[in-house]
């Protein structure tokens, strides 16, 4: 996942957008910053605007309300299913003969790929630092949450994906919105997936692309010195455009060793701090759970905490926005409920491990100050707590994991590297499928699309272009505002599909194949 933040979440995390460019390219990011700040400033602070007298953005509260209403009204499925989801990754399941491009394990590490990233590393880093360790609570709960919304989205995704005879398919929001309400006989199908497609585009070449190769960039030169941005801007592009040319197969033989690589390093290394530890865990869970209730000092107490969780969560794993659906609908299955089955797992290895550990990290090293006569943490003026080296977002994680290995923040670089190319070459997939909704399926089309894509990586590393940025980010949970909005209508054709998958697997009339 990339952290999809505001300028002030940006400056919070330690993380700047600045290239090693000339001075004539620095001059014109200037000038491309003011005209795109001009036009686009109104849509940015709205998508991120908070409720009135608080700090909460409603496009947060648009997401976890979606998760809250989905998990309900498929009676907490994410936890009625999740040994069946288990079962189906492991591939018990999978018919070879089926229709699709990749298993059902290819489709999960694609589509974690995209949303497991620098926002696990930094931006949980910023929510411990400002909301304290009860932010961790509630991230795990909308993490939990978001499982349904996953599960929804998916199913869809796959139930109305388009199959080519080549064997390559098409999926996502914009093929659900059309066909789903055109089936539903409701107007406006087209105008929702028209505006979905608009939204990706921008969001992939944005946030899934120049902001991924920015901060690799910034992480490459904190290890061997400043360079021109350029060089690892065409480094990376020669690499991503190897990967992207040969379509999905190609990206998720990547992602299927990559993602799982990236995910094991980081969670053993958490493991073993958290071991190393152990007299500590109770304690730290106490942390977290008095937090969450009580905010121990913190600025903004239970509200700040919750705040902090919510938002945290709904950055990271995407669910609802639409993202995900677009990888899994390209799953070998016949059963579309299978797909929505597996991608619920999505949020709970995003969320609910990779961002817990992290927390647990950070909360366990110490790095976090408390008052020793009050056990309240120490708050700064800036609202943050402050910490032992006075640092916040990725390098407070980069500290906590250094107390007990001085040489993880190398080990952190690499994963930062690894995280921006797998983001990258997941986005320019979902931006591909966008593309192609709009101008039409052909090689042409799809290699025109993939070169834009590959001169964004360059730009994205040599420049200055934090609105452009702002703009993507903002594009993205653009995407969720139209996503969710169909998704209150489409999910009765999810329920039927669940209830008649259900009643064939109780009956014995879905079998294993392995």
């Amino acid at each position: 996942m990339y952290p999809k933040a505001t300028r002030a979440a940006l400056a919070a995390a330690g993380l700047s957008l600045t290239g090693a460019a000339p001075a004539f390219a620095q001059s014109l990011d200037e000038t491309v910053n003011q005209i795109f700040a001009a036009s686009t400033g109104w849509f940015v602070n709205f998508i991120f605007s908070p409720f009135p007298g608080t700090s909460f953005p409603w496009i947060v509260a648009w997401l976890v309300a979606a998760a809250t209403v989905f998990t309900f009204y498929f009676l907490f499925i994410q936890f009625r299913a999740f040994g069946h989801a288990i079962s189906l990754v492991k591939g018990d399941y999978s018919d070879p003969d089926d229709a699709g491009e990749v298993s059902h394990f290819q489709a999960l590490a694609t589509a974690l790929s995209g949303t497991v990233g620098l926002g696990n590393i930094a931006g949980v880093a910023v929510a411990v630092g400002i909301g304290g360790p009860g932010a961790t609570f509630w991230m795990i709960l909308a993490g939990l949450m978001g499982m349904a919304s996953k599960f929804t989205e998916c199913t869809l995704g796959v139930k109305y994906r388009n199959e080519y005879p080549d064997g390559t398919v098409s999926g996502g929001p914009m093929y659900y919105l059309t066909k789903g309400f055109a089936e539903r006989g409701l107007p406006g199908g087209k105008f929702l997936a028209v505006m979905f497609s608009i939204f990706c585009i921008l969001g992939a070449l944005g946030g899934g692309n120049m902001f991924q190769s920015n901060q690799a960039h910034q992480q490459i030169t904190g290890i061997v010195g400043p360079y021109p941005g350029w060089i690892t801007g065409v480094i990376f592009a020669g690499v991503v455009f190897a990967v992207i040319v040969g379509g999905l197969k190609s990206i998720a033989k990547v992602t299927e060793k990559v993602v799982p690589f990236m995910g094991v390093l980081y969670v053993l290394s958490a493991l073993v701090i958290i071991a190393m530890n152990a007299d500590m865990i109770g304690w730290a869970f106490g942390q977290i759970f008095a937090g969450a209730f009580t905010g121990l000092g913190v600025a903004g107490g239970m509200v700040g905490a919750l705040i902090q969780g919510f938002k945290r969560a709904a950055f990271s794993n995407e669910a609802g926005v639409g993202s995900a659906a677009i990888a899994h609908s390209a799953v070998r299955t016949k059963e579309p409920i299978t797909e929505g089955f597996v991608s619920l797992l999505e949020p709970f290895i995003d969320t609910v491990v990779i961002c817990t550990m992290t927390a647990l990290v950070i909360i366990i090293s110490g790095q976090l100050l408390t008052d020793p006569e009050t056990g309240l943490y120490l708050v700064g003026e800036s609202g943050m707590i402050q910490t032992a080296d006075g640092t916040s977002g990725v390098s407070l994680t980069s500290a906590a994991f250094a107390s007990a290995f001085s040489w993880f923040p190398y080990v952190l670089a690499l994963a930062v590297v690894l995280f921006a190319f797998s983001t990258m070459i997941s986005w320019s997939y979902y931006g591909l499928k966008a593309w192609t909704y709009l101008f039409g399926e052909g090689r042409g089309q799809e290699l025109t699309f993939k070169v834009i894509f590959c001169i964004f990586v360059v730009i994205g590393a040599a420049a200055n272009l934090g609105p452009v940025i702002d703009f993507s980010d903002a594009a993205i949970f653009a995407m969720a505002v139209v996503n969710v909005f169909g998704l209150y209508f489409l999910m009765p054709i999810v329920k039927r599909e669940l209830d008649s998958y259900l009643a064939r697997l109780k009956s014995g009339e879905i079998k294993k194949f392995h």
